[in-house]
């Protein structure tokens, strides 16, 4: 198989579809692989390293699109990629196609074999291209709305674990799957205060047994939304619809109730995340 890796130009996307161990292994096994100069310069991984991989390095995107059956990268298509995609080619890659229309539309139009990593599912219907991404943002949302809490970001100025003589930020975590439960396991290790809410509760019983009294673990209502929200000073949003686009759980007389200077982290915007301060309002991205 001829396989192509273009250099992503989705805006702060850094990553590459391959790395030069991987090319390896794709060569070891008879495929031909083409990768666009400088894809991965940004890593710290040069044309060299893909060359010695065996990799063929081609001057630009369409260079690699026009000889490849299997395109492989990281981000969706960019409109100016749209067509560079061919009949019968494969395209794998994160999609999320159902927030977006326009992508969805190009694809039919190509008319491509695209498999999206975001819905490869293992036997025991586990998500593994998807959970390590989850993993990542999960941790990164605490990181990111740790930041977003300082005064010159816009924030109330709080340590997420507080002081001596000064009460820890209150952590709400919207979803206990993987993005929360990695959310959840870095606000506890900051000595935040931290709230769970899930409608699954065995999943909210699995988190009780594995961070104890160290999280409030609660059953996600109406009602539970709007009581923990209104006083969280950090709400990470970590709710995953295979598939499907990402409920709306929070709601605008939500937000405007908030604290001032408290921040949400969204990491199911997109798959991708951004993080506000609630009056004032600044932006930042866990992913």
């Amino acid at each position: 198989m001829r396989i192509g890796i273009p250099k992503e130009i989705k805006v702060h996307e850094y990553r590459v579809g391959m790395t030069p161990a991987s090319v390896r292994e794709a060569v070891a096994h008879g495929h031909e692989v083409f990768v666009e100069r400088d894809a991965a310069t940004r890593q710290g991984i040069g044309d060299d390293d893909y060359e010695r991989a065996g990799a063929k390095m081609l001057t630009t995107a369409a260079d690699v699109f026009a000889a490849a059956d299997l395109i492989v990268k990281v981000k969706e298509p960019q409109p100016s990629e749209y067509a560079m995609l061919r009949r019968g080619q494969t395209l794998f890659t994160y999609l999320h196609l159902a927030p977006d229309p326009q992508q969805t539309r190009a694809l039919l139009t190509a008319d491509v074999v695209a498999v999206a990593y975001e819905t490869v599912t293992s036997p025991r219907g586990g998500l593994p291209l998807l959970a390590p991404m989850s993993e990542v943002a999960g941790r990164m949302a605490i990181q990111a709305g740790a930041h977003c809490l300082e005064m010159e970001q816009g924030g109330r100025g709080m340590l997420l674990g507080g002081a001596a003589g000064v009460a820890p930020a209150k952590v709400v975590v919207l979803g206990g799957g993987v993005s929360g439960v990695n959310a959840v396991r870095m606000a506890i290790g900051l000595e935040a205060q931290v709230t769970v809410l899930d409608v699954n509760l065995e999943r909210l019983y699995g988190l009780d047994q594995q961070f104890g009294a160290a999280v409030n673990t609660i059953f996600s209502t109406r009602q539970a939304i709007e009581d923990y929200v209104l006083e969280a000073d950090l709400v990470v949003g970590a709710v995953l619809v295979p598939g499907a686009a990402a409920p709306k759980i929070v709601t605008a007389n939500d937000v405007a109730a908030m604290k001032r200077g408290s921040v949400i982290v969204d990491i199911s915007i997109d798959q991708g995340g951004c993080c506000e301060t609630s009056r004032p309002t600044t932006h930042a991205s866990p992913t």
